[in-house]
């Protein structure tokens, strides 16, 4: 019998949308990330992309589809260089065609995960941890003997600026399985860059 598959929502589609909800998927060997749009009650709604990763892999390339068969390429992020702390990683379509690059700012990251991710016609973006004192918290939970194997449940926030205007976030909801929220506050942004950013936010935190 011939399984009935829905097909993917288009990149037109999502475009229009401000609201999304990403999750981590713990699988064997793997960690999954799917995004979906937010429907008005705040559940989520049809799914618009989707990540599988390798856990002992390099982190330097990831692929998102439009399903989780992996059918339909959207659009993907590969670091230039494999081993740099302060990589830019170039956004490119599913032709391969770049649309943007996000990149780590080692230096601020010190104290407060800084990320720049830039898009043609738009300029830079500059996001940031919201609470600084969390971000301190993150970064002491790490060397807590016992207490550092265990994931860290607290949420987060990081907010994303052009000049003095917030154009989008991204909030970690408190609990054990990673689960945010994605808010697109200026309609210009291709969604695109703004899950890339989002997915690495979690898969390249630690690096």
């Amino acid at each position: 019998m011939q399984q009935n598959r829905v097909n993917p929502v288009s990149i037109d589609s999502v475009q229009q949308q401000t609201r999304f909800l990403m999750r981590q998927r713990l699988r064997l060997m793997v960690n999954q990330y799917e995004v979906h749009s937010e429907n008005p009650d705040g559940s989520e709604g049809p799914l618009v992309a989707f990540a599988q990763q390798k856990r002992m892999a390099f982190k330097e390339q990831v692929t998102l589809y439009a399903d989780t068969d992996k059918q339909h390429p959207l659009f993907g992020f590969k670091a230039r260089k494999r081993i740099d702390l302060g990589a830019t990683y170039d956004i490119t379509d599913a032709n391969g065609q770049p649309i943007g690059t996000f990149r780590k700012d080692f230096k601020k990251s010190l104290l407060s995960s800084t990320w720049h991710l830039e898009q043609p016609g738009l300029g830079v973006t500059t996001g940031s941890e919201r609470n600084k004192g969390i971000a301190i918290l993150r970064r002491v939970w790490d060397f807590i003997p016992y207490v550092d194997a265990l994931p860290f449940a607290w949420p987060y926030h990081f907010d994303f600026y052009a000049g003095d205007q917030v154009v989008f976030s991204v909030e970690k909801k408190f609990g054990i399985r990673d689960r945010y929220v994605i808010e697109v506050k200026d309609p210009r942004l291709d969604r695109r860059l703004v899950f890339a950013q989002a997915v690495a936010l979690d898969a390249l935190q630690a690096r």
